[in-house]
């Protein structure tokens, strides 16, 4: 399938790309598109994964490399992860292109196509909410209009949530609406490189994408519409992939970034674990000796450091970073691993089955309706899925005993962050939700527990040491307790060409996305 797409798709332009290359065809069919933005998708889900786990606490400097600079003092640039914005909307508009090649000028899908169609707005409401939930407010109903509009307006992030909800609203609808009609077999099967054409999955992804629409946005977002199809939620890892290997441009990007590149060659060495998050794992906050195993290398005693220091004894990582357990560290032939990185060859995820349930227990804590089941039971299956999804290979066969070993993980820890009848609070009970979901989504989702952080200041951080706090040492935000920086800047690129409509003011130490606290 990557074969496929490399040789066939076109790459959509972002919304401020005014050059045309004559020598690319401008009008590609639908089912293309579709597969080549599903692959690009992954490409952006690794970028933001980086970003996550360099703000959110997963990672510090290793030693060895300097030019941290803004990453450690936290005085962002319009430079720093400058490449979230274009990826993304070039992204979005492959997916717009979708849209709109499946439906005429009034909206009304091609029923041949409603399959593709709804799919785009899918995938578009999730590239979406990564931009509001890393940016605040994005350009969006004037954005995805190619040369119409170069200078899009920016919108109201709260206005955006409520706006890709109801999308997600009618890609359900579309979809049951071509099951009705027996559009069968169903027409994107060779296309879709994520659920191979299982319209049901696709519902049960829309539906936990409007969830955590839903629950960031509660009290401040008015959605049209706050009830959910009867297929539920997602409840098996999504990943993207179309057919990864160890080749040159068909490496899962996860593992092509952070273990080796297709000739071997170690990847990015530059960053270890935390201490912070490593305190998770070790004993020093919870006892996680299984998880530990499967993540890290040699782990108890894999190499940690805090952000932001540079003296003596920082650890230096090895080929293939801390992230990857293997004791084999040839790029050539390393691979089939738990963990996070697994093999070249492994699916990238969209989203965790363990954060879905762990959505849902939260969404059982707020009362929202719509989610049945209890919230142990949703707490527990979150801690499940996890173990499942590190335990699995690149075949994805299991290594191990993942259900066996995460009730002994949760009968070891009498802490409340693991046993939640031990929790004696709503707030107790949101802390192990959460605590539990930023543990879950380490470095596959990073991005997710940091925005997770920053809505509900969990996980717990206070002191100086580094078991007790993931802010750098280096930081020089003195305005927050936590010493942490609040979001990114908008890029350069778009300050440059756009700047009449980006929003003035916005700094990294004290501007906040809407839903933060």
């Amino acid at each position: 399938m990557l074969a496929v797409v490399a040789l066939l798709a076109t790459s959509c332009k972002d919304y401020l790309d005014i050059n045309t290359n004559q020598n690319k065809p401008t009008n590609v069919s639908a089912p293309l598109v579709l597969s080549q933005a599903l692959v690009a998708t992954g490409i952006v889900i690794n970028q933001y994964n980086t970003y996550g786990m360099q703000t959110g606490g997963y990672a510090a400097n290793a030693g060895g490399f300097g030019g941290f600079n803004e990453t450690v003092t936290y005085l962002y640039t319009n430079n720093n992860y400058s490449n979230l914005w274009p990826t993304s909307y070039d992204n979005l508009e492959d997916y717009q292109y979708i849209i709109n090649q499946t439906q005429d000028e009034d909206g009304n899908v091609n029923p041949d196509q409603i399959y593709f169609n709804a799919i785009a707005r899918i995938m578009k409401s999730y590239g979406f909410q990564l931009l509001v939930d890393a940016y605040n407010n994005v350009p969006y109903s004037e954005a995805l209009l190619g040369d119409k509009n170069l200078t899009p307006a920016y919108d109201d992030p709260a206005a955006i949530y409520a706006a890709l909800a109801a999308d997600l609203d009618k890609a359900i609808a579309d979809i049951n609406a071509g099951n009705a009609a027996a559009v069968a077999p169903s027409p994107v099967t060779n296309y879709d490189v994520v659920f191979a054409g299982k319209m049901t999955s696709w519902i049960k992804f829309a539906n936990t994408i409007k969830l955590r629409l839903m629950i960031r946005g509660k009290g401040k977002v008015t959605f049209t519409n706050t009830t959910f199809d009867a297929a539920g939620f997602v409840d098996k890892d999504v990943k993207i992939n179309p057919g990864y290997t160890r080749d040159i441009n068909r490496q899962n990007p996860n593992w092509n970034s952070w273990a080796f590149g297709y000739t071997g060659s170690s990847a990015t060495k530059a960053w270890v674990p935390s201490t912070f998050v490593m305190g998770f794992y070790d004993g020093h906050k919870l006892v996680d000796l299984k998880r530990g195993n499967a993540m890290y290398y040699q782990f108890p005693s894999t190499g940690t450091n805090q952000l932001g220091y540079e003296g003596v004894g920082i650890p230096k990582s090895p080929e293939g970073n801390f992230w990857y357990p293997s004791d084999n560290r040839d790029g050539k032939s390393s691979g089939n691993a738990t963990g996070v990185l697994k093999g070249p060859e492994a699916g990238l995820v969209a989203m965790t089955a363990a954060e879905s349930y762990f959505l849902q227990a939260e969404a059982l804590l707020e009362g929202i309706p719509g989610v049945t089941g209890t919230q142990k039971g949703m707490f527990e299956a979150g801690i499940h899925a996890s173990f499942k999804y590190l335990y699995l290979l690149p075949d994805n066969t299991t290594s191990g005993t993942p259900d066996a070993d995460a009730d002994a993980y949760i009968a070891a820890n009498t802490n409340y962050l693991v046993q939640y009848d031990l929790a004696t609070s709503d707030a107790q009970r949101l802390e192990a939700i959460i605590t539990q979901k930023w543990l879950a989504v380490n470095m596959i989702n990073s991005q997710e527990g940091y925005n997770e952080y920053r809505r509900t200041g969990y996980p717990k951080v206070n002191g100086a040491l580094p078991n007790n706090t993931f802010a750098s040492l280096e930081s020089l935000i003195t305005s927050r307790p936590d010493r942490l920086p609040t979001r990114i800047l908008y890029p350069v690129s778009e300050v440059q060409y756009n700047g009449a409509n980006v929003p003035a003011g916005v700094t990294s130490t004290s501007s906040t996305i809407f839903w933060a606290k």
